[in-house]
């Protein structure tokens, strides 16, 4: 199946993509062909014609997350209307009748420009020549969010991190919806063949208590302790708050404690158990190359040299990472992001690997994708 994923660069769009490409990178992993042709569109594809035409060419759904959300009233008001415009013509010109998932907001039912400009948008597409699925959303969190940008959950993490107080609106509320559970929405929409409105059911919020649940997060992670990962909805925030650390952020070096008996050292803290392994790696043997959607990871090497290297899914730099067991120093693998640990001494690399769950051969949410 052929799947454009408009708005591709944007959170909603990329969390969406990398679903898809989990899915691709299990089927492959089993020696089956990938389910999905994935397209990505970013907003500048809109304005290229051909390059539109091609995306579109075949497609059997579109995911379409692109729209303006910041700018002159003017130009919000225009724009949105003018995207879905853009892509209903471009449907027809090339022959197809897409199922059009489209990400609207909340927001559309209120008179301002931004909700006026989405509700208009989604009236353009509902007229399309195929399926429709209006997707409709509260306020989106997740790891990749930007910061100050119409992202309470993001400026908070990034504020904090850098030991600042934000400021906080005592009587302010908000629904909160990880952008994962967006994305498999809009997935399920298409696979399930669901038209009409769709509205995942958000977590209420008050924003104080927003704000002192990310902050017990940073004390207790900056004290190399893990939270109660027992709850989805945490475990989803706690991991939007890690992804916020990366690069900076590792390796994470441990406290020592030295007697004349020898060394002494805490691994792993926190997290509600969960799994604890250990591997030996020969020389120039790499282990990992692969990516999770939920799952916590720890890599702390015990004894020998390594390169740990982690990419953001669906492309980006490359981090590495320089790690041995003189100084042990864990690096946390922030999920949505394929890593690797790389045995770069002349020795047996020994490793200490912790998940926050039991490994599920049913649901393992690892999924094989090279560094």
């Amino acid at each position: 199946m052929k799947v454009v994923v408009t708005g591709a660069s944007g959170l909603v769009g990329w969390h969406t993509a990398a679903r898809l490409h989990a899915r691709n990178c299990a089927a492959r992993y089993k020696e089956e062909t990938a389910p999905f042709d994935v397209v990505l569109l970013d907003h500048a594809g809109f304005s290229n014609a051909e390059r539109l035409r091609h995306a579109l060419t075949g497609a059997s759904a579109v995911l379409h997350f692109a729209g303006v959300n910041r700018a002159a009233d003017e130009e919000v008001e225009s724009a949105n209307p003018a995207i879905a415009k853009t892509l209903i013509a471009a449907s027809h010109e090339v022959g197809v009748a897409p199922h059009i998932v489209y990400a609207n907001s909340t927001h559309a039912a209120s008179d301002t420009t931004y909700g006026r400009s989405k509700r208009r948008a989604g009236e353009i597409l509902a007229a399309g020549p195929g399926g429709f699925t209006n997707l409709i959303l509260p306020h989106i969190f997740g790891e990749g969010a930007r910061p100050r940008y119409n992202n309470v959950t993001a400026t908070f993490v990034e504020q904090i991190i850098r030991g600042e107080q934000p400021q906080v609106n005592p009587d302010g509320r908000v629904q909160l919806l990880h952008a994962g559970a967006a994305a498999e929405a809009a997935i399920a929409a298409v696979l399930d063949g669901a038209f009409g409105d769709v509205t995942p059911a958000p977590r209420p919020f008050a924003v104080g208590d927003l704000l002192s649940k990310l902050q017990g997060f940073h004390a207790a992670y900056s004290a190399d302790i893990f939270p109660d990962l027992s709850d989805p909805f945490d475990l989803t925030l706690f991991n939007s708050y890690r992804a916020a650390l990366y690069p900076q952020g590792f390796p994470r070096v441990l406290r020592l404690n030295t007697d004349p008996r020898g060394i002494l050292f805490e691994a792993v803290k926190g997290g509600g158990g969960g799994q604890t392994f250990l591997s030996w790696t020969v020389p120039g043997v790499t282990r990992g190359n692969h990516f999770h959607l939920s799952k916590v990871e720890r890599f702390l090497v015990l004894d020998g040299e390594a390169t740990i290297r982690v990419r953001r899914v669906m492309g980006g730099p490359v981090w590495e990472f320089q790690v041995n067991g003189k100084t042990p120093a864990p690096v946390d693998m922030p999920t949505l992001h394929t890593h690797s640990i790389e045995n770069t001494g002349d020795r047996p690399l020994l490793t200490l690997f912790w998940t926050h769950e039991l490994f599920d051969p049913a649901s393992p949410d690892t999924f094989a994708d090279r560094v």
